[in-house]
């Protein structure tokens, strides 16, 4: 059901809106968990490693599926949240087509450089094999990843957090089942994994659009819908290609820092595969209820109710404190035993390694989800300058300190303190340039997206 973002206690709203996205994105990362656990608990640690060193490079795939889903979303709410419906409708159309293109694109990539991607993150003969062997699948899906993505965006924009929910737990579940039957039944090995995946995923995607379409076809327009326009391609593309660099920067700073994990052999790099599926399943929620406060501020933007954007942004702060505070402490006392859940048979330096990891990086996750919140502020209102600004320091100083620190004798244990010092000095540069908008009293700058009275085309 879609839902105006831009009545009701914004702090309610907030959760109403936020928990089923944060429900969304932990069944979204049980894909990615469902493939570790099984490749792990079934097939062996080499598998693991070969699954989590895949997973750095499926992340630059993702990058763009997630920006598409970003400058669709955003776009999609500003325009719902000034009712200019029939304008809504075309910029749904013009991001679909122009995201496909971008698919096919990527797919033509994956298809011819995998393997060069594989070479470049000193990826081990011991698991190369069977690390190509999913890239090459996972490449043929990536049209499901796209347009699904684009759909739960859209459902967003249009204040429904619920659909996608329940898509992803009916899917996600499904692929732990088919996980398990490929590879346990079928003796198909890693590849099992990937299939599961790509058949789960494609049948996520075509039930979520054709829901779509049906969705907007009940609201109501004036005239002919127009299929594409230039002008809001314009503006989508804006809001996507920031989106797009950010997350391609830091998939490739991943796997630049993956590439120094290598160094340190097969029982650190399961470690890390292990641990890091973890904080990536807290770092993505967090990032995921960003992407609401996004599709909330953009509402209330293009209604012109910018007070609103203030409270939630404290509302949203409350909310991601509060989450924080029982998984800290389930990280910091418990990750052992949650990572005996990826790994059968696991080595104690993997887990000694992966404990480290959750250790050091955990209590700063009070810090990097204020930051995230921030950032869904900056990106909602288009202030895609500030919010880069923030992303690229995070980034530039996690990858050279991994470099600098994995060679002294920290060993790896300094490559993951790179992560919070990254972390503190972009929150405090994301914090600064939120608190200098225009829902502020003491705001320097106008608003950069502020929508005309008749946003319609």
């Amino acid at each position: 059901m879609n839902r105006d973002l831009t009545v009701g206690k914004p702090s309610a709203v907030l959760w109403k809106f936020c928990l089923p996205l944060f429900g969304s994105i932990v069944f979204q990362q049980l894909y990615n968990i469902a493939d570790s656990w099984v490749a792990g608990k079934f097939i062996g640690q080499n598998a693991l490693a070969a699954v989590g060193n895949s997973y750095e490079i499926t992340l630059i795939f993702l990058a763009f599926a997630f920006g598409c889903n970003i400058g669709c979303s955003v776009l999609v709410s500003q325009l719902f949240g000034a009712k200019a419906y029939g304008s809504m409708k075309t910029a749904v159309s013009t991001a679909m087509l122009s995201s496909g293109a971008v698919c096919l694109l990527l797919m033509l990539v994956g298809i011819l450089g995998c393997d060069s991607l594989l070479r470049l993150i000193n990826t081990p003969a011991v698991v190369f094999a069977d690390s190509a062997l999913y890239l090459d699948i996972y490449v043929w899906g990536l049209p499901f990843v796209f347009f699904y993505n684009l759909s739960t965006g859209i459902f967003s924009a249009l204040g429904d957090s619920k659909t996608p929910f329940v898509f992803l737990a009916v899917s996600s579940l499904s692929n732990i089942a088919v996980d398990i039957l490929f590879v346990t039944a079928f003796q198909m090995g890693v590849a099992g994994v990937a299939w599961a995946t790509f058949l789960c995923q494609g049948i996520s995607c075509v039930l979520a659009v054709s829901v779509v379409f049906r969705r907007l076809k009940q609201i109501p327009s004036e005239g002919k819908t127009a299929l594409f326009s230039g002008q809001l391609l314009g503006r989508f593309v804006v809001i996507a290609i920031p989106s797009v660099l950010q997350q391609s920067f830091i998939s490739v700073g991943n796997i630049l820092i993956q590439s120094v994990i290598n160094r340190f052999g097969t029982d650190i790099m399961a470690g890390y595969s292990a641990s890091v599926k973890l904080n990536n399943l807290v770092i993505t929620s967090f990032t995921t209820i960003g992407n609401g406060i996004s599709n909330y501020s953009a509402q209330n933007l293009g209604a012109g109710k910018l007070p609103r954007i203030r409270e939630g942004f404290r509302a949203g702060l409350k909310m991601v404190w509060l989450i924080c505070v029982p998984l800290v402490v389930l990280y910091c006392t418990g990750g052992r035993a949650l990572m005996k859940f990826f790994m059968e048979d696991a080595t104690e330096a993997a887990l000694g390694s992966g404990m480290t990891f959750l250790r050091i990086l955990s209590p700063f996750y009070f810090v990097v989800s204020a930051k995230l919140v921030a950032d869904g502020i900056l990106r909602g209102t288009g202030k895609m300058r500030q919010f880069m600004t923030a992303t690229f320091t995070d980034l530039v100083l996690r990858v050279v300190l991994a470099f600098v620190l994995s060679g002294t004798a920290f060993g790896s244990t300094g490559i993951w303190c790179a992560w919070p010092i990254g972390w503190s000095v972009a929150t405090v540069i994301s914090i600064l340039c939120y608190r200098r908008g225009q829902w502020n009293a003491n705001a320097e700058e106008p608003s950069e997206t502020l929508l005309p009275e008749n946003a319609s085309l």
